[in-house]
């Protein structure tokens, strides 16, 4: 990968389902080691986009570009290969297996040896706080606990370089969203990794994210720093609803 300031961009982005237009005529670019927040009302399109960067979805119009090579069209395994990965709304774990073994399985497909993927796993573990359970089945965990398990799973990639995730701190124990905020901060600070967060948490949002995007409507309406768009009169409206 090279090193232009410009790890990822959307241009003219329109996502269709059948006659709705869930993403329409977006555009955005992300700066490599930024912290992006993705933000605006429910039902606004903001799991869609992600979903068409990470190759879930095909676009309809439009492209999509990762350090300039157009990636929209590619299986969103082609992708996460490229470095790009994704947590979901809902933890998405290996249940039956335990915590550990979550973490060692996508170490595997990158030619790590086990003794390799099992420390990188233990000191990721100990760093969340996840350790002392790591012989435990994902399914005897909380739900804040798995999401913390998805998210530090990805931290396993040794190519991640961008990391899109969808409400992190949605439903998860303060104590745990913590720890999140700060496995976020030390990847990006201490591995150069970039980030593209969606969330309804403002006050995170605003703590975390060096720019955020808003979306209302499927459209883009408003960035800037959190500062900035919280002033916007489109942000405001779409919010109220007025």
């Amino acid at each position: 990968m090279d090193d232009r300031s410009n790890l990822l961009e959307v241009k003219n982005v329109v996502k269709m389902f059948g006659g709705l237009r869930a993403n329409d005529n977006i555009s955005l670019q992300v700066e490599k080691g930024e912290i992006r927040g993705l933000i605006g009302p429910n039902g606004s399109g903001k799991t869609t986009l992600i979903n068409l960067i990470t190759g879930i979805y095909e676009v309809t119009e439009g492209s999509i570009h990762y350090y300039g090579r157009r990636i929209d069209g590619l299986q969103s395994n082609v992708i996460a290969s490229m470095g790009i990965m994704r947590t979901f709304q809902v933890a998405r774990v290996w249940r039956d297996m335990t915590v550990l073994e979550n973490m060692l399985i996508p170490a595997f497909t990158q030619g790590l040896s086990r003794r390799e993927a099992k420390s990188r796993a233990e000191e990721l573990l100990d760093f969340a706080l996840l350790i002392r359970l790591k012989d435990k089945q994902a399914k005897s965990l909380s739900g804040g606990q798995n999401m913390l398990l998805q998210i530090v799973r990805g931290f396993m990639h040794k190519d991640l370089k961008l990391y899109v995730m969808d409400e992190p701190f949605a439903g998860v124990h303060q104590s745990i969203k913590g720890i999140i905020i700060e496995s976020i901060k030390m990847m990006n600070q201490g591995k150069d990794v970039t980030f593209l967060i969606v969330s309804h948490e403002m006050s995170t949002v605003k703590a975390l994210c060096n720019k955020v995007t808003v979306l209302c409507k499927g459209e883009r309406i408003a960035e800037g720093t959190m500062e900035e768009v919280a002033n916007d009169p489109q942000v405001i409206d779409a919010y109220l609803g007025g």
